[in-house]
């Protein structure tokens, strides 16, 4: 479904703009099966990866549409934007998520039923049709619609009562638009512990009407969703000031796959510049990761390999502990990185300059910059400073 590559994204992309007004807020709930997701734009695993950029987006869908025909599409753009601020202002969510994770991948070593219901989980076998069903589409494909991922998530919890982390853990080893905020805090939503004491409960009905009709009964659904305790939130802390670099210096541009575009941190160089991909992708999750997830993320990488060849040069693939000698062979005085937003690869970064003293520099860009000090309470508070984010980014 997904071909890595930014020409696809942007083909992808020049599809759904006209779309993206009355078509798609009246289509975008409905899950219509894999290969049949023409109500919603696909265009995630390529957003997540900054393969095409949220600017790139909102811009080309607002040449062709209204804000006020397409406010629905905009604000999804903008709730993944949402998540990363509120997580990167709570950094502690993420920390104990990780620490909960792996205290639930313990208990399936000791406790063989929860083991078993897991397995039958991730194997499609619970019974339940349309939750194997979106089993099957997302181990194949690498993908679910969001509609879907609710029902999912609700199913998980509070019909086979698995714990939360190993559900959300199953979606960061399968998904291609797997994000550390949208993803763990989604799951938190769904379990009553975002909007704290608000649940999602998946019904028979909403699942036979939004599938028109594929699964028209799901007996055994629980009727109850009691939320999960947890902690009150966090206060959030101020966000950090972006790192400056030296224009002049040479300098190895790290990409790593939060943000694989090196012309935000190359038009401000004016100095020798080359450039290498860091791929960790196995530290998503302390479970293996999919087959598919794997070859999309390293197709992804390759493809900007080839494409910034004739102005970079080589661009290598390396694992993080490859770096500081990468670095030193090619004379680079300064090693600058898109900035990791909280997850995987700022755990990576942070490990990487402790254990070697490299300094790294990570260039956030504007639109995070903008949009993240925002996102300290509801989406819904968020949400009244999207007219004012769009003109001050020159979209309207």
């Amino acid at each position: 479904m997904f071909e890595p590559t930014h020409t696809a994204a942007l083909e992808t992309l020049a599809k759904f703009a006209p779309n993206a007004g009355a078509a798609y807020a009246r289509n975008r709930n409905y899950d219509l099966g894999a290969g049949n997701h023409t109500g919603v734009s696909c265009l995630s695993p390529y957003i997540r990866h900054r393969i095409i950029s949220e600017l790139d987006v909102l811009g080309a869908v607002l040449k062709r549409n209204s804000l006020n025909s397409c406010d629905k599409f905009v604000q999804e753009v903008f709730w993944r934007t949402y998540w990363k601020g509120w997580l990167q202002q709570r950094p502690g969510v993420w920390r104990d998520y990780q620490i909960s994770l792996k205290s639930q991948i313990n208990r399936l070593q000791s406790e063989a039923g929860l083991q078993d219901r897991w397995q039958d989980a991730c194997l499609g076998r619970t019974g339940i049709a349309p939750f194997d069903a979106w089993t099957a589409e997302l181990t194949e494909t690498g993908y679910l619609h969001n509609h879907a991922r609710m029902w999912f998530a609700s199913v998980w919890v509070f019909t086979l009562q698995l714990p939360w982390q190993l559900g959300a853990d199953f979606f960061m080893r399968h998904l291609l638009d797997g994000d550390p905020a949208s993803n763990t805090l989604s799951w938190r939503w769904v379990s009553g512990q975002q909007t704290l004491g608000k649940t999602y409960a998946a019904t028979t009905s909403n699942i036979a009407k939004f599938t028109n009709g594929r699964f028209p009964n799901t007996p055994g659904l629980s009727s109850v969703a009691h939320p999960i305790a947890t902690a009150p939130h966090p206060a959030p802390i101020p966000l950090t000031d972006p790192d400056a670099f030296d224009a002049q210096t040479p300098t190895l541009i790290l990409l790593h796959c939060d943000d694989l575009d090196p012309w935000p941190i190359l038009k401000h160089l004016l100095g020798k510049a080359k450039c290498a991909i860091m791929l960790n992708t196995h530290r998503r999750s302390p479970l293996e990761i999919s087959p598919q997830l794997s070859k999309f993320v390293t197709g992804l990488a390759g493809d900007v390999a080839g494409r910034w060849s004739d102005r970079l040069g080589n661009i290598p693939v390396i694992s993080p502990d490859m770096i500081e000698n990468h670095a030193q062979r090619l004379e680079c005085q300064q090693i600058v990185s898109p900035f990791a937003p909280v997850g995987p690869n700022a755990d990576s970064l942070r490990d990487l300059a402790q254990g070697s003293g490299l300094t790294i520099r990570q260039h956030r860009r504007e639109y995070d910059s903008l949009c993240w000090p925002h996102a300290t309470r509801g989406f819904f508070k968020f949400k009244e400073n999207i007219p004012s984010l769009l003109k001050t980014l020159g979209l309207i």
